[in-house]
């Protein structure tokens, strides 16, 4: 398919004066209409239009939505794929699977709303005889919180842009969307908005439900951001993007939550037991983790961090073998490959880092593993260790005892993950660990690897910052509507409302 290069605005095919070029991995570039303010305006004032009536839809009529918007993407199936995959270089059975990720969440919260659970409802019913003084009737639940922005992300074009995670949520929670569309892959945002706009049809939905916008400078993310209409704005990306829009919700006159995923280095702890019984098996095992992708999943192991001794020089000589012939891997823009670059360069640069394994020549776009390794008291003096690489990097840090593999931990900033590869021998030391690491991450593994989200009930995707924005939210899971909800209660309005 071709791409017709237009915005979706409530409805509405519209093209601008202004174009941007896609940069496919392979096959022609497409051109595509740049976004404007006056768009901004215009999708977000018709988003609002339509909260009166999405807002106060049923369960049913949501649900019905979800899974209408899952049948369009199912159809247009290997389309999505073909075009997908020339943007952006993802094979095509990451595109399939994450294809499937994106339907099955759609139709996880459809059938996740249907009972009314996810509203907590509470009811304290009146005690007119109560004294000294009665009580009135009182009734909790939790209402959508208007229109929301969602940005596209660059490392997951189906499962966290369009129609991924954050506007699946928003849907399930009753608000009105609208996308900024990342330029990586706009033709794959274009034909999944195009899927988005045939279930609002029919469903037979007010058409500013959902817009996309694509393209445009920061200041079309600004304007969106800070439109007085804009209740809320998820987001998954870079720390600097992320950073930036967090500050301009802060600085409204009215601000509102930036519900922002933000990156993480995901270390994982290794214990004395676990490496002496397996090291190997573990080294391997982390190789393939941390070149999953090209290493671009926000929860890429780049840290191992294990007591120094005998078996870690087994350890990294095993690592070193599964990544030396390791082939270039396609990034998904010219500018992430850069990045890579630059990031290995300062870590190659700090005083005290051995380099392991380097990268190989590529090109501008295409990156080989690099692995590096250092001191537990050189990892503890140097910022600079501690910032994501968003990449196949890895860093082994030898630490002399528990007591410092500990210290390395305290000193962690947020995460999104930590894992802990232990045996039964290691018990203590772990439980020792473990109160340290929950207070640092979302989520805590045992004996595996943090590479792979579960799309379920009790996932929990983000962590204290700069993991994410909102410590207590996920944009993992069924909880993640609640982000999009806020708590109402009515008083003695029981002959009023449902």
């Amino acid at each position: 398919m071709e791409p017709h290069g237009k915005h979706l605005i409530a409805g509405e095919w519209i093209g601008t004066d202004t174009q941007f070029l896609s940069d496919p991995v392979q096959g022609a570039a497409s051109s595509f209409s740049v976004g404007t303010v006056a768009l901004v305006d215009q999708a977000v004032t018709a988003a609002e239009d339509a909260f009166w009536s999405f807002g106060y839809s049923s369960q049913d009529d949501r649900a019905r939505f979800l899974n209408a918007i899952a049948d369009e993407i199912e159809a247009r199936a290997d389309d999505i794929t073909a075009i997908g995959s020339s943007e952006t270089g993802l094979p095509e059975g990451r595109l399939q699977g994450e294809r499937g990720r994106t339907v099955g969440q759609l139709r996880l919260f459809a059938s996740h709303i249907l009972d009314g659970a996810y509203l907590d409802r509470q009811h304290d019913r009146a005690l007119p005889d109560r004294t000294p003084l009665p009580r009135p009737d009182i009734q909790l639940t939790k209402r959508p919180v208007g229109p929301v922005a969602v940005f596209g992300a660059s490392n997951f074009p189906l499962a966290f842009s369009t129609a991924g995670g954050d506007t699946a949520s928003a849907f399930a929670a009753g608000c009105p969307v609208v996308v900024r569309g990342h330029s990586s892959h706009p033709g794959t945002g274009e034909i999944i908005a195009e899927a988005v706009h045939a279930a609002v049809k029919s469903c037979e939905l007010h058409p500013g439900v959902f817009s996309l916008i694509q393209g445009g400078d920061f200041d079309v993310g600004q304007a969106l951001v800070q439109h007085p209409l804009i209740k809320a704005v998820g987001f998954t990306g870079s720390f600097r993007g992320g950073r930036a829009l967090f500050d301009l919700c802060a600085q409204r006159s009215e601000p509102i939550p930036f519900l922002g995923e933000l990156g993480s280095i995901n270390p994982m702890f290794l214990m004395p037991a676990a490496v002496a019984a397996r090291g190997p098996e573990i080294a391997k095992g982390w190789a393939a983790s941390l070149t999953m992708g090209a290493g671009q999943f926000c929860t890429n192991p780049g840290v191992v961090v294990l007591i120094d001794g005998p078996e870690v020089d087994s350890f990294e000589a095993t690592v070193i073998d599964a990544l030396k012939d390791h082939g270039s891997q396609t990034m998904l823009t010219k500018d992430i490959a850069s990045a890579y670059a630059k990031g290995r360069s300062i870590v190659a640069g700090v005083d005290g880092v051995r380099e392991l394994l380097a990268a190989k020549e590529s090109d501008d776009r295409s990156v080989t593993p690099s692995v590096f390794a250092t001191t537990g008291e050189n990892w503890l003096s140097n910022d600079a260790l501690t910032e994501e690489v968003f990449g196949p990097l890895g860093i082994v840090v030898r630490v002399k005892n528990m007591t410092q593999l500990q210290e390395v931990a305290l000193g962690l900033e947020g995460q999104l993950t930590c894992t802990v590869l232990c045996d039964v021998e290691d018990s203590a030391e772990t439980k020792a660990l473990l109160p340290i690491l929950e207070r640092k991450a979302g989520r805590l593994l045992a004996n595996g690897f943090p590479t792979g989200v579960e799309v379920c009930d009790a996932m929990m995707h983000g962590g204290p910052y700069p993991a994410s924005t909102t410590f207590g939210a996920t944009s993992v899971g069924t909880m993640a509507i609640q982000r999009w909800l806020r708590l109402v209660s009515y008083q003695n309005l029981q002959d009023f409302i449902a």
